[in-house]
C-alpha cells in the first residue's frame, strides 16, 4: 500500500467514526471546521487516484443517522425522493467558483435564493389532503426512521394546513431546531441531575427526536424551519415563489430570506449575517445559497451526494485567546467535583465570557492546561464556552502542571475517584454542605417534588437547621419560616402550601427526588414500573435491580447501597410518615394481564415501529427487556432479527415467535 492510498484509507476511516459521532451518538469529538478539513482532503487524493475510488467512501455517501442496531426503535421508510446533503465551503472565491459553474451550464438569467442554515438535524414532512401523515429523518439519504408522534409535539408545525389551494400531497424538508433559551433550559435540567450537559443546540435537537416518549420530546422546546417542497405536478416556476405558497399554508418559513441578483449581492448578505446572527435566538453556522428557478435546477441535477445548485458557505467558529487566572474546583449534590477555569474576560460571540467549565481531570491533562497559560476560547454551538487549545508560544516559563485536590474545597474529606470513573467524588454525603444543599435543591426542583422554594431559600433554611435532610421539608411550620429574611405570612404561607400539595405527586416523581446517584428521570419510571413498590426496591439484590431494562451494573450499585444505608432508609419512612407516595398502582393503558410478569425481548424490525411493539407488550401487562435471561419468557423475532440473540435463545431454551405468532398469542389468551 503506497502512502496516498494508506492515507485515504485513513481518512475514510476516521470520517466514517466522525460521522457516527456526529449523526448517530450525538457527541462529536471534531470541529464543524477540522471535519470539513478532513473531507477536503479525501476528495483531493481520490481526484488525483481514480483508481481508489470506492462507492462506499465517505465522499460518495450522505452521513447517515441511522441506528441498524437492535436499540433502534423507529420504523425505517424509503424516501420518495434522495434526501442529500450539501457541498460547503467557506471561501468567497469558492462561493464565486460555484456561480461560474452554473453561468457555463446555463443560457437564462440565474437569480439566488439565500436563506440562513439553521444548525438542526435534518426532517421531511409528508402531507396529504392538508394532513401531517409522514415524518422521516434524513438517514442515510435512501431511507429514514419514521418520528411522526414525536414531529407532532412540536408546536409550530401545523398537524392540519390552512386554506385550500395546497397540493394533495407534497413532501416539504427543513430543519428541527433547539432555541438557546431552550437549550440553555435542557441544558440545566441535565447538569442539576449531574447528567452530561449537551455539547451544543444541534445535538440536543438530534437526540430529543430519537426520544422514546413522545411527551418528553414536547418538553425539549423544539422548533422547525422549512426551506424545501417536492412533490409531482407543482405548479411553480421558483423556489421563493414555493417558499411564499408554504407560508400562506400555514408551515414554518424562515423570514430572513433574501433573493439575490448575484454573487455580490449574496456575499453581502453573508457578510451582514455573520454579524447579526450572534444576535439570534436560535444557532446558525452559515448561509445556503440556491439557484431560485426550479427548471434551472432541474437542468443542473445532482451529484452522489449533493445537488448542484445549492452550497452552503460556513461561518467559522469566533474564537479568542484568553489567559487562565486560576482554576476553581465547584462540588456538586452527588459529591462530584468539577474543575472551572477562571479566565480574563473576553467578548467572544456578543457576550463576555469569564469562566470556562474543563468537565475532569483528564481534559485537563490532556491539553495540559496550566494556570498563566494563553488558551483559545471558542463557543460550543454558539453559546457555551469551551477550551479548544494552547498557545504554547506564550507559555510563560515557570508555570507548573496542575494538580487535582486530593481533599474536597467544600468539607475537606479525602477525595475518591472510581476505577471507571472520569471525575473525583467528595464521599462525605452525610455532611458535606454543598451535596446537602444540592439534593435539598434537587429534591424540590420542578421534575422532581415541584415546591416553590428557591437557592436562597434553601440556604436560608440549611443555614438555621431548619432543613438538613429532604424528610425535614415536612417538618416545617409557619413560625419556622418567619424566622427567615425578609419573609412574610404570605411568602410562608406559599411555601407550605407547595409542601403539601407536593405529596400529591407520583412514586417515579418521588424516587427521582431522593438523588440516588446515577437515577434519573427515566430510570426512576423504569424501576417504579417494573418493581411498583420502594420495598421491593430497597430488598432487591443488584441482579433482580439489572434486569430492570437500561440498568446496568453502575446504577444498580448506585441502587443497592443507596438503599441499604440505615439513614437513607430513615428518610424514607420519614416521607412515607409524612404521606409521600412509595407505590406504583397506575394501570393507565392496559389492556388486558394475559403477559402479566412476563419478561420479553424483541429483536429485528416489525410491520410497527420496535417502540409500538414495546409499548404493546407493556399493554397486556408485559415487561421489556433488552438482554436475554434464563427469565425471559419470549424473544419476539421480526426482520433482520440479531443472530447472536437467537443463538443465546436457543442455548437458554427460551420461546421463539414471529410476530404473527405472538399477535396470535395476545389474541388467544
Amino acid at each position: 500500500m503506497d502512502k496516498i492510498e494508506k492515507r485515504i484509507a485513513e481518512l475514510r476511516k476516521r470520517i466514517n467514526q466522525y460521522n457516527k459521532e456526529y449523526y448517530i451518538d450525538n457527541t462529536p469529538s471534531i470541529s464543524d471546521y477540522d471535519y470539513d478539513q478532513l473531507m477536503y482532503e479525501l476528495q483531493e487524493l481520490e481526484s488525483q487516484s481514480p483508481s481508489l475510488f470506492s462507492s462506499d467512501s465517505p465522499s460518495q455517501r450522505v452521513g447517515s443517522d441511522l441506528d441498524n442496531s437492535e436499540n433502534n426503535n423507529f420504523k425505517q421508510i424509503a424516501h420518495r425522493y434522495p434526501m442529500l446533503s450539501l457541498s460547503n465551503t467557506y471561501s468567497i472565491e469558492e462561493l464565486k467558483d460555484f456561480a461560474n459553474k452554473i453561468a457555463k451550464n446555463t443560457d437564462t438569467i440565474i437569480n439566488y435564493s439565500c436563506e440562513l442554515k439553521f444548525d438542526g438535524t435534518a426532517i421531511c414532512l409528508t402531507y396529504r389532503n392538508g394532513l401531517l401523515v409522514q415524518a422521516l429523518t434524513r438517514g442515510d439519504g435512501s431511507k429514514g426512521d419514521d418520528v411522526l408522534e414525536n414531529i407532532k409535539k412540536i408546536k409550530n408545525i401545523p398537524l392540519k394546513l390552512k386554506g385550500q389551494n395546497y397540493p394533495e400531497e407534497f413532501e416539504i424538508r427543513g430543519e428541527i431546531y433547539m432555541p438557546f433559551k431552550s437549550f440553555d433550559k435542557v441544558n440545566k435540567d441535565r447538569m442539576d441531575n449531574e447528567e452530561k450537559p449537551f455539547a451544543n443546540p444541534r445535538n440536543a435537537a438530534s437526540g430529543s427526536i430519537k426520544l422514546l416518549d413522545p411527551k418528553e420530546v414536547a418538553k425539549r422546546g423544539l422548533e422547525c424551519t422549512l426551506y424545501h417542497i417536492l412533490g409531482e405536478n407543482l405548479n411553480f416556476n421558483s423556489h421563493s415563489q414555493a417558499l411564499e405558497a408554504a407560508i400562506s399554508w400555514g408551515l414554518p418559513v424562515s423570514e430572513h430570506r433574501k433573493l439575490c441578483k448575484n454573487i455580490d449581492e449574496v456575499y453581502k448578505y453573508i457578510l451582514s449575517w455573520d454579524t447579526k446572527r450572534h444576535e439570534l435566538g436560535f444557532p446558525t453556522d452559515g448561509v445556503v445559497i440556491k439557484v431560485d428557478e426550479l427548471a434551472t435546477q432541474k437542468s443542473l441535477g445532482f451529484t452522489s451526494k449533493f445537488p448542484k445548485w445549492a452550497v452552503a458557505y460556513k461561518f467559522q467558529a469566533e474564537r479568542q485567546l484568553t489567559e487562565v487566572l486560576s482554576i476553581d474546583y465547584q462540588v456538586g449534590r452527588t459529591g462530584a467535583v468539577t474543575p472551572v477555569a477562571n479566565l480574563d474576560p473576553v467578548q467572544l460571540s456578543g457576550t463576555k465570557v469569564k469562566r470556562a467549565t474543563l468537565n475532569n481531570y483528564d481534559q485537563i491533562l490532556a491539553m495540559d492546561i496550566r494556570i498563566g497559560d494563553y488558551v483559545y476560547i471558542e463557543k460550543g454551538g454558539e453559546i457555551i464556552p469551551k477550551i479548544v487549545g494552547v498557545e504554547l508560544s506564550k507559555r510563560p516559563i515557570f508555570t507548573k502542571t496542575v494538580e487535582f485536590p486530593k481533599f474536597c474545597p467544600d468539607c475537606g474529606t479525602e477525595l475518591i475517584r472510581g476505577e471507571n470513573e472520569a471525575k473525583f467524588f467528595c464521599p462525605n454525603t452525610d455532611s458535606c454542605p454543598t451535596q446537602q444543599k444540592g439534593l435539598l435543591e434537587h429534591f424540590i426542583a420542578r421534575k422532581a417534588m415541584n415546591i416553590q422554594a428557591g437557592e436562597a431559600t434553601i440556604k436560608q433554611l440549611y443555614d438555621k437547621a431548619f432543613v438538613r435532610d429532604v424528610a425535614d421539608f415536612y417538618s416545617l411550620n409557619k413560625d419556622m419560616l418567619l424566622q427567615l429574611d425578609s419573609w412574610k405570612e404570605k411568602s410562608a404561607d406559599n411555601l407550605l402550601k407547595s409542601i403539601e400539595a407536593s405529596k400529591n405527586n407520583s412514586f417515579n416523581k418521588v424516587l427521582f427526588a431522593l438523588g440516588i446517584r446515577n437515577v434519573g428521570e427515566v430510570t426512576a419510571k423504569a424501576l417504579v414500573k417494573y418493581f411498583k413498590n420502594i420495598d421491593k426496591i430497597a430488598s432487591a439484590s443488584k441482579e433482580d435491580l439489572e434486569k430492570v431494562e437500561d440498568i446496568g451494573a453502575t446504577i444498580a450499585e448506585s441502587i443497592y447501597n443507596f438503599m441499604h444505608r440505615e439513614d437513607k432508609l430513615t428518610i424514607i419512612d420519614r416521607l412515607k410518615k409524612a404521606g409521600l407516595n412509595f407505590e406504583d398502582n397506575s394501570n393507565e393503558g392496559l389492556i388486558s394481564e394475559v403477559l402479566a410478569s412476563k419478561s420479553i425481548v424483541i429483536t429485528g424490525n416489525f410491520s410497527i415501529s420496535r417502540n409500538d411493539m414495546k409499548a404493546l407488550i407493556e399493554s397486556h401487562g408485559g415487561k421489556n427487556s433488552s438482554s436475554l435471561s434464563k427469565n425471559t419468557a419470549y424473544l419476539i423475532v421480526g426482520e433482520k432479527a440479531g443472530p447472536e440473540k437467537l443463538k443465546k435463545a436457543e442455548k437458554l431454551d427460551v420461546t421463539m415467535l414471529n410476530e404473527e405468532e405472538f399477535m396470535s398469542l395476545l389474541n388467544n389468551l
